[in-house]
């Protein structure tokens, strides 16, 4: 499930026990990323506050067009595919696909387009983002408010697929219920691997 150990339910602190109640009220089950905190679940606690803070101002289809360009160009198959698979709630599936292959599909629009450039810019290198990126997004129409948002949701990402990658936590076996094609062209990073698990409903991570 993930390079560290975690610990026994049995011997879990209410804090963790909570965290865990929380995960399970939500998607059924706990997933691998949740018990990979069961060592600091106060962290968990504050990236649930910083995302809810982030995504506050922002439409769903926004933030998850920007969290699914930060993930993908940050190599996260996990996040590449859950957020994947929320943003086709938005636009068609074979068009998330083409949004990884670095297409422009005709269900974004121009403002979109810009917006899954600068997402992935910040992602891979913040440090050559200029001022020319910043100001081609206000062309399109963003206040520098949006803007902040789009740069705080890309950064966040990192902090987020580094971590569960930097610790092998692995993809939830509710992966295996995606189409193949789907899930296999979004894994982009740590491969698939569901030998030890059974399937649940596929969480945003």
């Amino acid at each position: 499930m993930a390079f560290i150990d975690v610990i026994d339910d049995r011997d879990i602190d209410a804090e963790v026990r909570a965290m865990y109640d929380r995960q399970q009220s939500h998607y059924g089950y706990v997933p691998n990323y949740a018990r990979a905190f069961c060592h600091r679940p106060h962290v968990m606690a504050l990236w649930a506050q910083l995302q809810n803070g982030i995504r506050r101002d922002m439409d769903k289809r926004r933030f998850e067009l920007v969290t699914f360009a930060a993930a993908h160009a940050l190599k996260s198959t996990a996040c590449s595919i859950a957020h994947g698979r929320v943003l086709s709630q938005f636009i068609p599936a074979e068009h998330v696909l083409a949004i990884g292959r670095g297409e422009t599909p005709s269900s974004l629009t121009p403002a979109e387009a810009a917006l899954i450039t600068f997402a992935r810019k910040v992602a891979i290198d913040a440090t050559a983002v200029t001022v020319d990126d910043v100001q081609g997004l206000k062309r399109h129409g963003f206040t520098d408010g949006e803007i902040f948002d789009i740069a705080a949701t890309s950064a966040a990402r990192a902090f987020w697929t580094k971590l569960l990658d930097a610790l092998g936590v692995e993809a939830d076996a509710a992966v295996q219920k995606l189409a193949p094609e789907f899930r296999e062209a979004l894994a982009v990073g740590r491969p698939l691997d569901f030998a030890s698990h059974t399937c649940e409903e596929a969480p945003e991570v």
